[in-house]
């Protein structure tokens, strides 16, 4: 019997979520130095060495060889079935890539020896939170995937809370917690009208839920909400900033990295069950992911804090997915071939894509934070002299997130912009709008990662702990390295990871939507991104043998009237960002608290300032304070008391009781 479970590639990955969900045992028991962390390290690699081969087997075998099992429980909500089909195996893929990746990151940024309060706990439920994201993407009964996602939900809470002494991380916490509870209730309504509509908790086959117009649309929007919230698309994203902004860098890397991919999973998963999509439905997602990417990047731009810069960053890039699926709908709704896969085609390569940029980025803050101590760009300054492999891999994924050949960003959004540009000579072009929304996306990313980048790692140190920064260990560089390459082997040799798409396409478009070959030679992507990377290297060698044999002197510098530069005098954070924050004050307003100055000498005096969202602090938020206030009477009948909770519990089975007759 073993020996068919190892030559079955399915057992082998569902033995992987098994191992991932046990993986922080050894770091809860063995508390004693790092040799927990470090065989819990050991065991998410094995997890990862089971998983992703038997996936990549799969996927190339085109789904095929994709099983599906049925648990026996004891539980009144039908058949538990798990299975195993081409978009549960490209999904399953991010999981076991950064999951390894973040343990083995942990081993240096949150080490046992120094975070011996919460680094048994990290660790124990970073493991369970990959099994849980795993189970939630193999689950095909309504129970089990509820079950699934509120065990995802709590893991991501217990490791966003890692460092619960500080007010801003508790308060982070909380509106996660919020958050993941009102998507859950949209989620509960959307498996209670499945079950009314087929009977049972299990899913439907592809294509055979036939529902009235009207129930089509409620489901579809409770899925949007429940799915969307997890997602981050706006304006259904108001835990995403705080929760990305305050956890342990590896664990942002692998909410945003995988878990915000959930919500896209559900949306599609939903998708799937009917036969026909209104077009509405694909224009409404268009509407909502071109907004999501463009407020996204912009309010991502005029943040000074780098992880909320990328956590703002995350949305554009989940809005440039949802745009996809949208594109997809209209493409099909339309009976154009050609536009629904560019769209959908471009969103799950995408997908792929940000599962190893954005991870890669924010290693790259937990290194520069692991350094000098801080989050804010205004104290930093000069690292790429103290950090030159942490600079050099942080601008690999610079360059991959703002979309820019050779790396697998531009190879995803190229697709996207084939099928806006294809739509230019339609008879009704109104798709064709959507190629400057994206142009202007990837300008601003451009000016946001230039800020990032420029202010973190050039000019001079503006704080003692960026003048004494150090070099990440080689626990912390080696995933980043894994991760640029990949990016790079992405951007390169596209058609890699499209081999990967392809089978997950197949199950959703219909027959014959998928073409042969890519509407661009993959050849090109070799040849443009090999191009600039041949010559940007030839300029950096002619420029530095220049350097060399030019004669060299020294002298004052020219300080404008100063008596020599100051590390003040350079841009920062803000300044650089200051003309384009002026343009979007629609989206942002800054909150500026500033010392009172008095007297004829007056003292030394500090001006700060934060940049805030509009939309979320002026309209979101207090929103959802007033449904507090609304609901604050449930706080009346909660008298801890068990006496009246029993009178409660006899009256509500009173009344059920009477109900039923």
């Amino acid at each position: 019997m073993l020996f068919d479970m190892i030559r079955d590639p399915g057992a082998l990955v569902l033995a992987a979520i098994i191992v991932a969900a046990l993986s922080g045992l050894p770091a809860l028991l063995l508390r004693e130095g790092p040799l927990g962390q470090q065989i819990s390290a050991a065991g998410a690699f094995v997890s990862s060495l089971l998983a992703l081969p038997s996936l990549c087997y799969l996927l190339l075998q085109g789904g095929a060889a994709a099983s599906s099992y049925t648990l026996n429980w004891n539980l009144p909500f039908g058949p538990c079935e798990i299975a195993l089909d081409p978009l549960s195996l490209f999904f399953l893929i991010p999981i076991f890539v950064v999951f390894p990746a973040g343990s083995l990151y942990a081993l240096g940024y949150w080490p046992a020896a120094t975070r011996r309060t919460s680094a048994y706990s990290v660790t124990f439920f970073y493991g369970l939170l990959s099994a849980a994201m795993a189970l939630v993407v193999v689950a095909r009964n309504g129970a089990l995937f509820m079950v699934a996602w509120e065990m995802m939900a709590l893991s991501g809470y217990f490791l966003l809370v890692a460092e619960h002494g500080e007010e801003e991380v508790r308060s982070a916490g909380i509106v996660y917690l919020v958050a993941s509870h009102l998507g859950a209730a949209a989620l509960l309504a959307l498996f209670s009208g499945l079950r009314i509509a087929t009977g049972g908790f299990g899913f439907p086959a592809p294509g055979a839920l036939q529902l009235t117009q009207g129930g089509a649309t409620l489901l579809f929007c409770a899925a949007l909400i429940g799915f969307g919230s997890k997602a981050g698309i706006m304006p259904l994203h108001i835990w995403l900033p705080s929760a990305h902004a305050n956890a342990p860098s590896h664990v942002s890397a692998l909410l945003s990295g995988v878990m915000l991919k959930l919500g896209i999973y559900g949306i599609l998963r939903v998708l799937t069950f009917f036969p026909e999509h209104p077009l509405w439905w694909g224009g409404l997602l268009t509407a909502l992911g071109l907004t999501s990417a463009l407020m996204g990047i912009c309010i991502a731009s005029a943040q000074k804090d780098i992880k909320r810069l990328l956590a703002y960053s995350s949305i554009e890039n989940l809005g440039i997915i949802t745009a996809g699926i949208g594109v997809f709908l209209i493409g099909q709704g339309t009976g154009n071939a050609r536009l629904a896969y560019l769209g959908l085609a471009g969103a799950l390569f995408h997908i792929l894509n940000h599962a190893l940029f954005k991870p890669l980025m924010f290693f790259g803050a937990g290194s520069v934070m692991h350094a000098t101590g801080t989050r804010e760009l205004d104290r930093m300054g000069g690292l790429a002299t103290r950090m030159p492999w942490t600079s050099l891999l942080a601008l690999a994924g610079s360059v991959a997130i703002c979309g820019l050949p050779p790396f697998n960003g531009f190879a995803s959004e190229m697709l996207l912009y084939l099928g806006f540009f294809g739509e230019a000579l339609a008879p009704e072009p109104y798709l064709a709008l959507g190629a400057p929304v994206l142009a202007l996306v990837g300008g601003i990313a451009v000016i946001c990662f230039v800020k990032l980048y420029g202010i973190t790692f050039l000019g001079a140190p503006r704080s003692e702990g960026a003048a004494h920064g150090h070099e990440a260990p080689f626990s912390m560089l080696a995933p980043m390295a894994l991760l640029a390459a990949l990016c790079l082997t992405g951007g390169l040799f596209p058609q890699l990871f499209l081999a990967l798409v392809n089978p997950a396409l197949q199950g959703i478009l219909p027959v014959g939507f998928v073409p042969a070959a890519l509407p661009i030679p993959p050849l090109w992507f070799a040849a443009a991104g090999g191009s600039i990377m041949v010559l940007s290297l030839s300029i950096f060698l002619v420029l530095r043998g220049k350097g060399r044999t030019l004669p060299s002197g020294s002298g004052p510098t020219w300080g404008c009237g100063y008596l020599r530069p100051a590390a003040s005098m350079q841009y920062t954070a803000s300044s650089f960002g200051a003309f384009f924050g002026s343009l979007a004050t629609p989206l942002i307003r800054f909150r500026i608290k500033a010392d009172a100055i008095s007297g004829v000498a007056p003292a030394a005096a500090r001006l700060g300032y934060l940049p805030e969202e509009t939309v979320l602090h002026r309209l979101v938020l207090p929103a959802v304070n007033l449904a507090g206030i609304a609901c604050a009477f449930v706080m009346r009948i909660q008298h801890g008391l068990m006496q009246v909770y029993i009178l409660y519990i006899f009256v509500t089975l009173l009344l059920l009781m009477l109900w039923v007759h």
